[in-house]
């Protein structure tokens, strides 16, 4: 989303407490390699612009001391034109106030303060921690829709486009695609207000069973339901052990992707690890973009590096390049 001329930011700002007030009432271990600092221009080419999701720092900001504010400057000297906020890298400012109007205006009020200095839209926020938009039961549900009100208000304060949710839910298809459609449709009636869309990731369980989440989308039927595909979050079940995460079932990616694509107002390009010719190893990324350009998107595609091999910042200019190159 292009942003605002300046009258509109400066009256947005004057009635954000107002807005909030209203809203209120109506209702990732430590790195192993490092890169050099590099300072750059912004690298878009002409078939997209690359954004940053501000998960691909979160160790810089949950182990390091990072102040979450400092996302726009990193991602400006990395050459990236868009940002994708992670509502819980604010929780340690947020959560004392239970994500009051009060705080909930300051991050507004400073991220768009850090965007507007660098030159960077403000795309979409991701929301955890909200509560669950398919649990079966029927209050707890709408509590959570209620929950992620304050994060669409923030998201058009911002001049996002988006928030990213979670359908996490039952285990049992027959269960959780009612419950989900139930409880993104009443999201989405909200933010239709608020002009945001309410996109869903592939983020584990159901929802990264692209099949199911289509039928989803399907029964929702709403201009601004859509979804957020992301490369890698294909696994559906898991076990954890010693030697960490096991996926025991996990949907076929590709096929997944070009489901998805139809309703896609974001990408995710999820990394990890990278071969010697730069290529990411899990995802077959020339396959992957390939989908997703014949699906005819010509938004911007996010960088999400979520490997521990690379530093974040090597991680980061290491899947923009591969991106890049593949243009």
């Amino acid at each position: 989303m292009i942003f605002k001329n300046l009258s509109i930011r400066s009256a947005f700002s004057l009635s954000l407490a107002f807005v909030f007030v209203l809203s209120s009432l109506s209702c990732k271990e430590k790195t192993t390699k490092e890169a050099p600092s590099q300072e750059t221009a912004p690298l878009s080419a002409p078939n997209f612009k690359l954004s940053l999701a501000q998960w691909s720092i979160h160790k810089m900001i949950n182990e390091e001391g990072l102040d979450p504010y400092a996302f726009a400057e990193k991602a400006h000297a990395w050459g990236f034109e868009g940002l994708e906020y992670v509502s819980q890298l604010y929780n340690k400012e947020l959560q004392p106030s239970n994500y009051g109007p009060e705080a909930m205006a300051n991050f507004v009020a400073k991220s768009l303060a850090e965007s507007e200095k660098y030159g960077l839209q403000n795309l979409l926020i991701m929301i955890d921690g909200q509560g669950n938009l398919a649990t079966t039961d029927a209050a707890e549900r709408q509590a959570a829709v209620e929950n992620h009100y304050k994060w669409v208000d923030a998201a058009a304060a911002l001049g996002c486009h988006s928030v990213r949710v979670n359908l996490a839910g039952s285990n049992d298809p027959a269960v959780w695609i009612p419950a989900a459609t139930d409880g993104l449709s009443k999201l989405a009636t909200y933010a239709a207000t608020k002009n945001i869309n309410v996109i869903v990731e592939n983020h584990g369980g159901l929802s990264s069973n692209a099949g199911l989440l289509v039928q989803v989308m399907e029964a929702v039927n709403m201009t601004n339901a859509g979804t957020l595909p992301d490369f890698g979050n294909f696994c559906i079940t898991a076990e954890w052990g010693a030697s960490g995460r096991t996926c025991l079932e996990e949907y076929d990616r590709y096929k997944g992707i070009e489901e998805m694509m139809p309703y896609a107002k974001a990408v995710s390009a999820k990394s990890h690890d990278f071969g010697p010719e730069g290529q990411e190893i899990h995802s077959d990324y020339p396959r992957i973009m390939k989908l997703v350009k014949d699906a005819g998107y010509n938004g911007f595609v996010g960088v999400e590096y979520e490997g521990s091999a690379l530093s974040e910042e090597a991680g980061i200019i290491a899947t923009r390049d591969l991106l890049i190159s593949l243009q």
